[in-house]
């Protein structure tokens, strides 16, 4: 079996785009991935095109090969886009083996370690009592019971820090008077706190209502604040969805810098790459919860991810119901009681309707930073 082309589509996403990328074989089998767009969305597609060439007329199933190779020829690390195109490809790579095998991608990882896959889903709302009934609304319809949110009542770059944390432990509490004891509720500052001993007043203040975890409070360049934070912090800590490979994960690790990393094999390097993270955590005692705000191609490889890793935590999860991807795949995965139930179809078990994305119009987006009082620029 030979690769015949790698092609590149924009597919819609709301507001936005996606990346898909499809690999073709001279034996008529094909696959399918999905890239993360850090932005600006029209920049993977091209590097896509340019390392096709690297892939032509190789077995698509020799993954290790083909992914040393890729990266060993872009010589500099490949950065963002460049690691969100190889994820893309790598993904259809392993749905070609799997189909070709006629088998699911989780078996050619050693099997299945658990037969469902628990997600959680991000929700809002201005005050408890509108976030409480939005979790109510989606446990009757899914069975969500894990769910993820943002800390922040006021303004951070506009209120005092004190009564930032304040109003955070006060809607906290609330949230937990309204809901199931068993529920659990994540927090995501973000990374737009600047100075650590803020994210350690802000983690305090939520700590003694039991949050799931505490997701990246800081930006991810200097590990040793991390550590730092780490060492001081009576909640779980989690990070790791802007950073790549298993050598930025491996600093983070080793200085005990994280009890949750949050990889997205989307941009990390794909499942390979995500299987070596996972290994490294793993001999360090740290969870792995994957950053997921995708589409169902990628939410398809993050199950035969989490189905063959037993240090797996939890799936951040879309429901496609809500967005017009819910039209790429005939079959995308949906929640029963909070879980996503295992397939044993061939490959990813998920097929995308071509036709859909072939002229798919493309959407500008771009991400815009919050202006402070004193007219500076605050992190997103």
């Amino acid at each position: 079996m030979k690769i015949t082309a790698v092609k590149p589509y924009l597919a819609s996403f709301g507001n936005r785009n996606r990346g898909l990328i499809k690999v073709e074989t001279d034996e008529g089998v094909h696959g399918w991935g999905e890239a993360y767009s850090i932005g600006p969305d029209l920049s993977v597609p091209p590097i896509v095109d340019y390392v096709a060439t690297w892939f032509i007329g190789e077995d698509p199933r020799r993954i290790e090969y083909l992914m040393m190779k890729t990266v060993q020829q872009f010589r500099f690390p490949p950065g963002g886009a460049g690691w969100a195109a190889i994820s893309g490809i790598e993904h259809a790579l392993w749905d070609i083996s799997g189909k070709a095998a006629g088998l699911p991608v989780y078996m050619l990882l050693g099997g299945h370690v658990r037969d469902r896959v628990r997600v959680y889903h991000s929700i809002g709302g201005k005050d408890a009592a509108g976030v409480a009934e939005s979790a109510h609304k989606m446990n009757a319809e899914w069975g969500f019971t894990a769910f993820k949110l943002s800390p922040f009542m006021l303004d951070p770059d506009a209120s005092r820090w004190g009564r930032v944390c304040s109003a955070a432990a006060r809607f906290f509490e609330d949230l937990r008077k309204r809901t199931p004891e068993e529920w659990e509720f994540a927090f995501d500052p973000h990374a737009k706190i600047f100075e650590p001993i803020r994210a350690l007043q802000l983690a305090d203040a939520l700590a003694p209502y039991d949050p799931f975890f505490y997701e990246e409070p800081l930006r991810p360049e200097h590990i040793p604040a991390w550590s730092r934070l780490r060492q001081q912090m009576r909640a779980p800590l989690a990070t790791g969805e802007s950073l790549y490979a298993r050598y930025e994960f491996l600093s983070l690790i080793a200085a005990q810098a994280a009890d949750i990393i949050q990889p997205d094999v989307c941009v990390c390097g794909g499942l390979l790459e995500l299987r070596k993270i996972a290994a490294i955590a793993e001999a360090h005692y740290v969870s792995i919860a994957p950053h997921n705000p995708m589409g169902p191609v990628a939410t398809a490889v993050n199950v035969h991810f989490a189905a063959a890793t037993h240090n797996f935590k939890v799936l951040e999860y879309i429901l496609p119901t809500r967005s017009e991807w819910s039209k790429w795949v005939n079959d995308p995965y949906l929640p029963k009681n909070g879980y996503l139930e295992l397939r044993d179809k061939p490959g990813l078990g998920v097929e995308v309707n071509e036709d859909l994305i072939k002229d798919n119009k493309y959407t500008h987006w771009q991400r815009t930073c919050p202006v402070r009082p004193d007219g500076s620029t605050g992190y997103i």
